[in-house]
């Protein structure tokens, strides 16, 4: 396994997606109801929009040709959202230089991820771009919405027995995520088989020759 490919695992919804239900435990634990609340929606809501772009392009080839959009990207936007979380939760009692170096850390490390997309060639920049973009807001969003509450008691016990999923995650089988999507575009547009890139080429020498 190259260091891109590693990267890009650790993007992956079989990494990303227990880290995220760690970040709602670690909340619930502390009994910060607002805040676990917070998260599930803004988690939530970038997931819904990676499904619902990724969708409309496979069904109905809603997209950018010139842009190479197909989608945005659910491991740079999972990346973004989780990591700087964590690194963040994880260090919500040090001091305010550690906790902003370690949010730093969280964000690098997501955008590593993103390139790692482009390196494999699963992402164009602009699905790449895209979600890193819509990730980190949700972490941002997040992160000021839980630097107003004072006083959060998150348990060190439970941060520590989340440090496994990162060792152990990436040696699984990745999550079928896209054949899922594939299936519901289908089900839902009534096509036959899924729009893909190759056919912007096809369209353009439709209408080239035309």
């Amino acid at each position: 396994m190259n260091w891109w490919h590693f990267l890009s695992v650790l993007g992956g919804l079989s990494v990303t997606g227990p880290l995220g239900i760690a970040i709602a435990g670690w909340l619930l634990a502390g009994k910060s109801w607002r805040l676990t609340l917070s998260w599930c929606c803004c988690f939530g809501l970038g997931m819904a929009m990676v499904v619902l772009t990724k969708v409309a392009f496979i069904g109905w080839g809603i997209g950018s040709a010139s842009l190479e959009f197909g989608g945005i990207s659910g491991h740079a936007m999972r990346a973004g959202a989780v990591y700087p979380v964590a690194a963040y939760l994880a260090l919500r009692h040090a001091g305010a230089s550690l906790q902003r170096m370690a949010v730093l850390a969280g964000v690098v490390l997501a955008l590593l991820i993103g390139v790692s997309r482009l390196e494999v060639r699963a992402h164009s920049v602009s699905e790449v771009v895209s979600g890193s973009l819509l990730g980190l807001a949700v972490a941002a969003v997040f992160i000021r919405q839980a630097s107003l509450v004072p006083s959060m008691a998150l348990s060190r016990v439970l941060v520590a027995l989340c440090l496994p999923i990162l060792l152990m995650t990436p040696r699984l089988e990745p999550v079928p995520t896209e054949e899922w999507m594939t299936g519901l575009a289908l089900y839902l547009s009534g096509r036959d088989e899924p729009f893909t890139r190759h056919m912007w080429g096809r369209m353009q020498l439709t209408h080239a020759g035309r």
